[in-house]
């Protein structure tokens, strides 16, 4: 039963999102989906061109564009979760109140969390489905490859969500958005997106072996590719332990700000 009502107040409230919608928003999701396609003609077909296969950790070698394709989509599914619960949640909880409204009804911090999660990924699995299908018709992956890394997609989705809304419960106005979207470029350019890990110094591999942006990588990379093994297994629990971990946290600040 507590399941249950958690689900259904949690679902009610990615429900409000969704009837909220305009029509600008969705101009906004495609600009969102068109930035990793356009990202991937340039640089993994224009500069893959130049730079020839890649080696994997296994010895085999894959076109630059494979391996720069599941970097794309891994990056993706980051940008367009951390923008729903960043800027979108931190506006609704500081600004317009929009939380303190909800709350005189039954829904708890941990719910709107949830909810708000629920609806992120809704946007990153649209991301998500597209930019396979992308690749599929590219031939950087087969159709059974896809269908397994959808669901990872979407795991990585609910990590970098989680990490939003626990971000967002912390920062403390709109000019720490800077750093946040530092520390997002950070990602995207050193989280074995365009050059194996191994190309860099140890000291520093080792940091960015441990960046979530670079496990989400890692385990896109070895479904989409065929190279999926035990390190995948650890990338999975990675990142449902940060998906977790973020949902704590920001349901529990969210109660401390909210609950007065």
């Amino acid at each position: 039963m507590l399941t249950t009502t958690l689900a259904g107040r949690s679902a009610a409230v990615a429900q409000r999102n969704v009837t909220a919608l305009k029509s600008a928003y969705w101009l906004a999701m495609l600009g969102g989906l068109l930035e990793p396609v356009l990202y991937l003609f340039s640089i993994g077909l224009g500069v893959g061109a130049l730079i020839g296969d890649i080696p994997l950790p296994g010895g085999r070698m894959v076109s630059y564009a494979e391996f720069v394709a599941p970097a794309m989509l891994a990056a993706s599914a980051m940008s367009g979760a951390l923008a729903e619960t960043t800027f979108n949640f931190f506006g609704k909880m500081k600004f317009w109140r929009l939380y303190e409204g909800i709350l005189a009804t039954p829904v708890r911090p941990i719910e709107i969390a949830l909810g708000e999660l629920c609806w992120a990924m809704l946007r990153g699995s649209v991301y998500s489905a597209a930019f396979l299908v992308v690749m599929v018709v590219m031939d950087l992956t087969t159709p059974a490859r896809a269908l397994l890394a959808f669901p990872a997609s979407v795991l990585i989705g609910f990590a970098f969500g989680g990490l939003g809304l626990a971000i967002s419960t912390v920062i403390r106005g709109w000019q720490d958005f800077d750093l946040i979207s530092a520390g997002q470029f950070a990602l995207f350019l050193f989280s074995g997106t365009f050059a194996p890990a191994g190309a860099y110094p140890e000291v520093l591999r080792w940091l960015i072996e441990v960046t979530p942006l670079y496990r989400a990588v890692d385990l896109i990379r070895g479904l989409t590719l065929g190279e999926a093994g035990l390190m995948q297994l650890l990338d999975v629990a990675y990142l449902l332990a940060l998906t977790v971990a973020g949902l704590l946290i920001a349901g529990r600040r969210m109660e401390r700000q909210l609950c007065k």
